[in-house]
Parts: structure tokens; sequence; C-alpha cells
């Protein structure tokens, strides 16, 4: 799996792709895909909680993002349009399936450990997200840090203020260096 760090370069070159293939240009969706899967896919694991439910999820956004790629109204925030779609068929999973994934630590540690679509250092992020962190925090500290995304447009999205934002951000920075630092020191 390629690794892009998103920028703002990136946040062009993603509206791009999504007008482009709203313009029937089918050869946008590769460099799409191939900006998006990373950030898409993490976004639905911090939601989801499950590695096959976040494949699932990521495979069917980037359906909804080529049936619908015609609709998007090009504002300068690709992110938060493509995140809503995310976010939305999260939700929509839980809604059907009337529960949300309750799985305990042992069994989210195996299904990252077999996961393809996770590098080494972003499994330990993940898992420290997933296990230290509230659903919340881990929703902005993902958004942020694997999809690039701005405070600002985080707060805008989750419909909450972005004084929030960054304290939930911050507070969760500071609850994984200290996880960091305590493991550490286990260490050594």
């Amino acid at each position: 799996m390629s690794t892009v760090k998103m920028n703002t370069a990136n946040f062009k070159e993603i509206e791009r792709c999504i007008i482009e293939l709203g313009q029937g240009n089918n050869d946008a969706f590769d460099r799409l895909y191939t900006l998006l899967n990373r950030s898409v896919y993490a976004y639905a694991l911090t939601i989801m909680r499950n590695v096959h439910d976040a494949q699932d999820i990521a495979n069917d956004c980037f359906v909804s993002i080529y049936a619908n790629a015609h609709k998007y109204l090009a504002q300068g925030k690709p992110m938060a349009w493509v995140m809503s779609i995310v976010k939305n068929m999260c939700y929509s999973r839980f809604r059907q399936s009337q529960r949300f994934a309750d799985v305990d630590e042992s069994q989210l540690e195996n299904q990252l450990l077999v996961s393809s679509d996770v590098s080494a250092e972003d499994r330990i992020v993940v898992r420290t997200c997933l296990y230290k962190l509230s659903e919340q925090e881990r929703i902005v500290v993902v958004l942020h840090a694997v999809a690039g995304m701005k405070h600002k447009d985080i707060a805008e999205h989750l419909q909450i203020p972005l004084s929030t934002v960054l304290s939930k951000y911050n507070r969760a920075l500071a609850k994984l260096k200290l996880y960091l630092q305590e493991a550490q020191d286990e260490q050594t």
C-alpha cells in the first residue's frame, strides 16, 4: 500500500479527480483511490472497530464516490465530502445491524495484525487509538493525522465546536504520549 502524505496540493488533486470522475474520466478514479484509500480505511476502522467491516465500508465508499462524483460541488473541501460518505455508511451499517461493534481487545488486535491495509507503524498508532482513546478522540486524531483534515473542517464535519475538536485532539495526543512514555519506561 502506498503512503500519501496529505497536504493542500493533495486536496486540490483529490478535488480535481472527483470533478474529472464526475465528468466521465474513469482514469481519475485510480488517482483518487491512491490518494484516499488509506484515509478512508483508517476513518472507517476508527468508527467500525472491525477490520472486515472497515474494508467493506471503504470499498462501498469508493463505489459511492464513483456513482456520485457528478453531484460533487467544488468548494475546496473534498475530504469533508468523502469523510461524510464514510461516516454515513458506517452509521447506516450500525442501524442495519442494530448493534455497535462490540469486540474485545484481543479480537481487535488479531484483526489489525492480519490486515494488509495497515503499515506496521500505523498499526501501532491505530491499535493505541482503539484502546486508549474515546470514540470521538479516535475520530478527531484519525481525521487530522491520517486523513489530513484541518481542525475547523473536522469541527464542521462532526458538527461540534472547533474548541471541542482542538481540546479532544490535544487531550488525545497527551494520552498517546503518556502511553508511549509508559511503554518505553517498561522496556527500560
